[in-house]
C-alpha cells in the first residue's frame, strides 16, 4: 500500500510541477518575446484542475487538509480515534460522489468533442488524468479508514498524532 501511496504523491508532485513549468513559460514568452504559448490559458486551467484533484488525493491520505479540532482536541485517545474515523468516513463518501459526477463531465466532454481554443486538441483526456486523480483520492481515503479502523499506527498525520 505504501508504493500506490508514494506513486500517488509523486504523480500529485509532478502535476505541481508542470504547472509551475506552464506559468513561469508563459510569463517569459509574453514578456521578453511577446508571444505566447498556443492554448496555454486552456492548458494552465486543465492542468490546475487536474493538479487539484490529485492534490485531494495527496492530503486527505496525509492528514494536511484544513481541519477544526475544537472538539477532537479537548477528548480522550479513544474518542479522538472515532471521530478521526467518522470525519474520514465522511470524507470518502463525499470524494466518491465527487468522482461518481466527475465521471459524467468526462464522458459529457468526450461526447461534446469540446476543443481547446487555438489548437483544436480534445480536453476530454485532462479531463480523464483529473478524474484518475480522483480515483486516486478515493483509494487512498480508503486506505486511511481501513489503517484507521484496523492498524492506527500506520497512519502518519501531518498535523496531529492519533
Amino acid at each position: 500500500m505504501d508504493r500506490i501511496i508514494d506513486t500517488i504523491e509523486a504523480v500529485a508532485a509532478l502535476f505541481v510541477g508542470l504547472v509551475a513549468a506552464d506559468i513561469f513559460i508563459s510569463v517569459i514568452l509574453r514578456r521578453f518575446f511577446s508571444t505566447q504559448i498556443p492554448d496555454a490559458y486552456d492548458f494552465g486551467s486543465m492542468l490546475l484542475g487536474i493538479l487539484i484533484f490529485w492534490g485531494i488525493a495527496a492530503t486527505s491520505y496525509r492528514g494536511g487538509h484544513i481541519t477544526v479540532d475544537l472538539v477532537w482536541a479537548q477528548v480522550g485517545p479513544r474518542w479522538k480515534r472515532v471521530i478521526d474515523v467518522f470525519a474520514t468516513l465522511v470524507l470518502l463518501f463525499v470524494v466518491t460522489v465527487q468522482t461518481y459526477t466527475l465521471f459524467d463531465k468526462v464522458h459529457a466532454t468526450y461526447n461534446d468533442h469540446v476543443l481547446t481554443f487555438d489548437l483544436g486538441l480534445p480536453t476530454w483526456p485532462f479531463f480523464a488524468v483529473a478524474w484518475a486523480g480522483d480515483v486516486s483520492a478515493v483509494v487512498l481515503i480508503a486506505i486511511r479508514t481501513y489503517r484507521l479502523i484496523f492498524h492506527p499506527e500506520d497512519i502518519h498525520d501531518v498535523n496531529r498524532a492519533t
